[in-house]
């Protein structure tokens, strides 16, 4: 496993058919079509890869059924594991579709709507799909080869493949789908081109064809090459390969929030003066930055340096950054209280400051010294979605969609404790009196920002409420509690 810890994301995904429509798994009778015009739950599919032959795939629904085409080209998705009818061979073509092939039978799947069909014996336009990742898509990118991973390098004007952990934000990049093809977006808002440049305009030179090998990715560009990291620095940039060896390969990884914490004396929390953390700095550097890990069962939270240790609760309440491995000492609840959070160690204390900055977990109650701020760092360019899709704008008024399949690029700022977020018109968001959060306000609103789950936050707006997807797709200030129409994939 990478130096980061994390296992790489699963690989979900829309298929496209040649008229634009996307193949969908019905909840009811287990039936497949291809009629709908977007990419919605019922329309993720998930690759798994045969563990005998790596060549074989399965199509995995959201219903946990697998994609089947019998002898007689009859398709269903009722299959509940990996039957011999459920064996696919992904044929890939130069314009980055696929052609499904199943693999008992050697006919190709294909169709349109209703009629969908497992029995052409050759490939047409019928039987070809586009491949449109489900996936959140700000993520970070780690070499196969290199074991290391990629980030905005300014002063050389590149993309190096040479971190051992992803670490600030110019680790995040961002994949844009345009017409079937993916660019590779740095967090200063440039495309990666083929030569290795970073450019402010997408074109035919930063497109690439998105390739499955082994469930690891690689990007074919416009002359049939691949990416590959060159060089000491690992440069980004297409290689003469036209065949994807290790060196193409890459996964791509959640990007987990790197937070600084402020304490009640109005310093940062720093491990600058050595392993025990202490609020005593002015400066925000890699020594006050910290990445937020949830665990998804318990909720709790570990903050690793980035030098890749742990905190860990020592002897007498002290904390510090020591530890190589996630332990119960080095779990840490983090309770949201407004703008400010209070941290419970595992010893059943939370964290206070002491007046020489030190941080100790030993007090039994929350008080002004126990307050900490955060501020998240990594996602001044925020994509959210919700269980409905993607928060976008609406094209007629100054309202926001939650229930879209395309995205906007929002922009986070935070000032005072408090986050402002602004749309691609330059306005920000604010809640109006009927509760609506509009995107066309002047001046900045203030919003807190709760990290509470693993992959997905909580928005509250200065009303003390949850901004919530509503079922008509309203993006609405009013949400009284925690659950899943007010939390939001970042």
């Amino acid at each position: 496993m990478p130096a980061n810890g994390n296992l790489p994301l699963k690989l979900q995904f829309g298929l496209i058919n040649h008229e634009g429509r996307y193949l969908t798994a019905e909840s009811f009778g287990f039936k497949v079509n291809a009629s709908a015009p977007s990419l919605k739950k019922k329309q993720v599919w998930t690759l798994e890869h045969d563990s005998q032959d790596s060549q074989v795939v399965y199509l995995r629904s959201h219903l946990g059924r697998y994609l089947a085409s019998d002898k007689d080209g009859k398709v269903s998705c009722e299959a509940d594991g990996h039957s011999s009818d459920c064996r696919f061979l992904i044929v890939a073509q130069s314009d980055g579709r696929w052609a499904l092939q199943s693999e008992p039978h050697l006919r190709f799947f294909g169709g349109s709507r209703d009629y969908l069909s497992g029995f052409a014996q050759f490939i047409s336009d019928t039987e070809l799909w586009a491949v449109h990742l489900a996936l959140h898509p700000q993520a970070n990118l780690l070499s196969v080869a290199r074991k290391r991973y990629a980030h905005l390098s300014t002063e050389d004007g590149e993309i190096a493949v040479d971190m051992n952990i992803p670490w600030g934000v110019a680790a995040l990049l961002t994949l844009v789908y345009m017409d079937g093809k993916y660019c590779l977006k740095t967090c200063d808002g440039r495309f990666l081109s083929n030569d290795g440049k970073l450019l402010t305009q997408s074109g035919r030179g930063t497109a690439y064809t998105l390739e499955f090998k082994c469930g690891k990715l690689a990007f074919k560009d416009c002359e049939g090459k691949y990416l590959s990291p060159m060089g000491p620095t690992g440069t980004l940039r297409s290689g003469r390969c036209s065949k994807p060896g290790k060196d193409e390969l890459f996964d791509l990884e959640e990007s987990h929030p790197q937070v600084v914490l402020t304490a009640a004396n109005g310093r940062f929390v720093s491990i600058r003066q050595g392993v025990s953390l202490a609020a005593n700095q002015e400066d925000e550097t890699d020594m006050e930055t910290f990445q937020m890990e949830i665990e998804k069962e318990t909720k709790k939270c570990t903050f690793r340096s980035s030098q890749g240790n742990y905190w860990a609760l020592v002897a007498h309440g002290g904390i510090q950054s020591t530890a190589t491995i996630v332990s119960t000492d080095t779990m840490f609840s983090v309770e949201w209280l407004g703008q400010k959070v209070a941290l419970k160690a595992s010893n059943g204390k939370y964290v206070c400051t002491k007046k020489n900055g030190q941080l100790l977990a030993v007090s039994d109650s929350v008080g002004e010294d126990e307050l900490l701020s955060i501020k998240m760092i990594n996602r001044p360019m925020l994509i959210l979605r919700g269980q409905n899709g993607f928060i976008c704008h609406h094209k007629k008024s100054n309202t926001l969609d939650a229930s879209r399949s395309i995205y906007d690029i929002f922009t986070l700022q935070h000032s005072n404790g408090a986050y402002q977020i602004k749309g691609v018109t330059g306005r920000y968001w604010y809640v109006n009196s009927s509760l609506v959060v509009c995107s066309d306000g002047e001046v900045p609103e203030d919003f807190s920002i709760e990290l509470v789950e693993r992959g997905r936050l909580a928005i509250r707006g200065k009303n003390g409420k949850y901004l919530r997807g509503d079922p008509g797709g309203l993006l609405k200030g009013d949400g009284l509690s925690l659950n899943n129409s007010v939390l939001w994939e970042y």
